[in-house]
């Protein structure tokens, strides 16, 4: 899928005035059942965290090595653009950060929309100040030199599913989150789920309507049909 820049930002700002609930229920239409990623990939800040963006792929596994830093993993955050949402799969990691404040820092100043990680991370007073959604598996104060590497980015990674085992991210499938939890949108269809995802959002809003206006939710039932 090529699109210009413009053309993604746009998508990106659309995404974000849809729930992730209305865009599960598309994708079900459409028939694609395992979108849905586990329950524990949690925001940091419940209320507050909607995220949207074009999946920019990172993956690390445990492996113990000497020295003071992970360039690789420098390497990887360095090739991040405007409209990425970074994605990181640990291979199932327990008890170390892939990452914190700085790094996400880093991240923000290249534009990018936000982080995932099948992981743990740190410093999450200072990234709750940020303005940086953030969702992740667990939270450590124990740091990853030494013990967790970068090993590649920008390939097919998997992630725990809600529905089903594991999840495959392609590098630019699309993700969204909200309170609900996070999805998985396959590039192919990014447009067409956003398209349908707006128009049900729309119905949903004349509902509330009919309802605040005192329709019984059986005439609402019959006029608008299931949603």
């Amino acid at each position: 899928m090529t699109l210009t820049q413009d053309r993604k930002t746009d998508i990106q700002q659309r995404f974000l005035r849809v729930d992730t609930a209305n865009v599960a229920d598309i994708l079900d239409e459409m028939g694609h059942l395992d979108c849905g990623l586990a329950s524990d990939l949690w925001p940091i800040r419940e209320r507050l965290e909607r995220m949207a963006g074009w999946a920019y792929t990172i993956r690390g596994q445990m492996t113990p090595y000497p020295g003071t830093g992970d360039p690789k993993k420098m390497e990887a955050v360095s090739g991040l653009t405007p409209g990425h949402l970074s994605v990181w799969s640990g291979g199932g990691a327990e008890g170390v950060c892939f990452f914190g404040e700085l790094i996400a820092r880093g991240m923000q100043l290249r534009g990018c929309t936000g982080a995932l990680v099948d992981g743990g991370i740190r410093d999450i007073e200072w990234l709750a100040r940020m303005d940086f959604p953030v969702y992740a598996r667990y939270r450590t104060p124990v740091q990853s030199i030494g013990r967790w590497a970068v090993n590649a980015w920008q390939v097919d990674i998997y992630l725990p599913g809600a529905t089903s085992a594991r999840v495959r991210v392609r590098p630019d499938d699309f993700i969204l989150a909200d309170a609900d939890g996070a999805l998985v949108i396959p590039q192919e269809i990014v447009e067409t789920v956003l398209e349908r995802a707006e128009a049900l959002t729309e119905k949903e809003a004349r509902i509330r309507e009919d309802l605040d206006a005192g329709m019984s939710l059986p005439d609402v039932l019959t006029k608008y049909g299931h949603v």
